[in-house]
């Protein structure tokens, strides 16, 4: 019987942050190192993603080993067999099976797509490209070609696996069978809710202009500290009422990402730091993002010369991906009469 998987991408797009760390990736690194062989994890770099909004192309492949050297610095056991790290582009399958879905896609169900709203909004019409429009079709080859059962998600991608599930239906429909498995999200409660350090109300994100609004895994102490120390707060005390956090989303986010790297309840935090200012628990989270960043940053630099490892890594990954979605693939191609000679 295989073994269920667990699937989540990483863009390369810029650097990786605290609210990547907690949200995703650690997930997966805890999966991969306590469940003891009972999943398969999937994390792969989305690189034709990369391609959906504008980005450098020159620093693509920098930002994709600079992420493989985070992988591999924050735990995750790259030479495990039951760990699958791969790039996107290297499995042709996930562009092939885009298309074939792309076919069974109605176009009003593609627009209401709120993350497609939400991104396009800051372009011009003259760059919104059809990529964007399509990318929640890929996200679903992305899942459905490796039959990943669990999908770890935050709230804003939650939508693209239930498009995922609907296609899957659709699909299978057609076939009068069940070539391709339905996936469920999971919502990680960790990481999940962390928002910028400029605005409580808006999601961490790597593509924000301002490189204040996030820490970055690679950030040294200094700049850490100096973050922290600018981050968005009120002119109020805090106070130990969890109510008291609905109208005061910045106090909320340095809450939150307080007691999830320090392991307790939003609660026990709060009440830790009732009657307070600021500028105490600025104090106190800038120790705690020191404590778990530094380890990260120092094992990145000491890959940086260990650029062959992780080639290596890259294609074992590729060869096994490629095995898992051709069997996927001569099932769909079966199921459509695209029978090969």
């Amino acid at each position: 019987m295989s073994k269920p998987v667990i699937l989540t991408g990483l863009r390369a797009n810029n650097d990786l942050h605290i609210g990547n760390y907690l949200g995703a990736l650690l997930p997966m690194v805890d999966m991969a190192r306590e469940k003891g062989g009972e999943y398969q994890v999937n994390l792969f770099i989305p690189d034709l993603h990369s391609f959906t909004t504008p980005i450098d192309h020159d620093k693509l492949q920098a930002g994709i080993m600079q992420n493989l050297r985070v992988f591999a610095a924050a735990g995750l056991p790259l030479d495990n067999p039951d760990v699958h790290i791969y790039r996107q582009s290297y499995v042709p399958a996930h562009s092939e099976l885009t298309w074939i879905l792309d076919c069974f896609t109605g176009l009003g169900e593609m627009s209401r797509m709120t993350q497609f709203k939400d991104k396009s909004g800051s372009l011009g019409d003259d760059r919104i490209s059809l990529g964007l429009f399509n990318y929640p079709v890929l996200m679903a080859a992305d899942i459905v070609l490796y039959g990943a059962t669990h999908v770890p998600v935050g709230d804003d991608q939650k939508q693209h696996v239930e498009f995922a599930r609907d296609i899957v239906q659709v699909f299978n429909n057609m076939a009068a069978d069940e070539i391709l498995k339905m996936p469920e999200p999971v919502i990680q409660k960790s990481g999940a809710r962390i928002k910028s350090l400029r605005d409580g109300l808006k999601k961490m994100s790597k593509s924000d202009a301002s490189d204040y609004s996030r820490i970055n895994l690679n950030d040294d102490n200094d700049l850490i500290a100096l973050k922290i120390k600018k981050a968005k707060t009120d002119p109020n005390a805090i106070t130990g009422d969890i109510k008291s956090l609905e109208n005061r989303p910045e106090l909320e986010n340095l809450i939150i990402l307080h007691a999830l790297l320090e392991n307790k309840s939003t609660q026990d935090v709060l009440s830790s730091f009732d009657g307070q200012n600021f500028s105490n628990l600025k104090l106190s989270l800038t120790d705690l993002l020191i404590d778990h960043v530094s380890p990260i940053r120092e094992k990145v630099n000491t890959l940086l010369n260990d650029q062959a490892y992780l080639n290596s890594c890259l294609k074992d990954g590729a060869d096994r991906a490629n095995i898992v979605a051709q069997q996927t693939m001569q099932q769909v191609r079966t199921s459509l009469n695209l029978l090969q000679i």
